[in-house]
């Protein structure tokens, strides 16, 4: 245990700082699911929008530092390497219905 005030303090915020970033996390990991979510019910318009809104949040989570911006960069091109299968797929879809 910190014993000087200064790193009493310090373990305070680390503390607070830990469980703020600990809900963003959270949010994050949610957001993928939603978006990994859309494209398991083949819907491509809501699959479209969730793909944007989870870049949105891994870019605010590299701006804030919580994760790596090399880490952030990777997870992002993962999924839209699955959203561009996904889209390929369902364009081969409708090719072949036609």
């Amino acid at each position: 245990m910190a014993n000087l005030q200064s790193s009493k303090k310090r373990a305070r915020q680390n503390v607070k700082l830990r469980m703020h970033n600990k809900v963003i996390k959270s949010a994050m990991r949610t957001q993928v699911k939603k978006f990994l979510a859309a494209m398991n019910a083949k819907d491509a318009q809501l699959a479209s929008m969730e793909l944007g809104k989870t870049m949105s949040c891994l870019d605010k989570i590299a701006q804030k530092q919580i994760f790596h911006r090399n880490n952030v960069s990777r997870t992002k091109s993962k999924l839209q390497l699955k959203y561009n299968e996904f889209l390929a797929q369902e364009k081969a879809g409708t090719t072949a219905e036609n």
